[in-house]
């Protein structure tokens, strides 16, 4: 099977993004991942967040990477969002930390397909987040 990796929004913006400090290692990852064929997936909540937080011209550049199909967008039924919701519920720790949709449609994703490799600068909240079954994330 061919490696496989879940995408952050914060992976995103730091391949996309002016000025960020992580930029340099993530277009190494995302080269590498391209170069080796590797199985990419995000969703839309996180596409969503990522074309927010770039600014322009990035986010043009952006959105015409995920157009050509450099990842995959994972599919969601309406009715996961309850699922979501209460995700979100018992990560959330006012006033420290909130899981957001994005975060949340993520740990879904792993779930659903089994694949917990994840490309985020968010280390924090994905070393806390579990899959249903205790499985935590490998960051890379």
């Amino acid at each position: 099977m061919a490696f496989a990796a879940i995408v952050d929004a914060s992976a995103m913006v730091a391949l996309f993004g002016r000025d960020q400090a992580e930029n340099a290692r993530y277009s190494q990852l995302f080269a590498q991942a391209a170069q080796e064929q590797w199985s990419l997936t995000s969703t839309w909540p996180c596409v969503t967040e990522a074309s927010h937080l770039l600014g322009l011209p990035q986010r043009y550049a952006f959105l015409r990477w995920v157009a050509a199909d450099a990842i995959s967008i994972f599919p969601f039924d309406q009715d996961t969002l309850e699922g979501m919701a209460e995700l979100m519920r018992r990560y959330t720790e006012s006033p420290r930390t909130e899981m957001d949709l994005a975060d949340a449609s993520l740990v879904f994703l792993a779930s659903d397909t089994g694949v917990t490799r994840i490309m985020t600068r968010d280390v924090r909240d994905f070393s806390r987040y579990r899959l249903a079954d205790g499985r935590a994330f490998e960051i890379l």
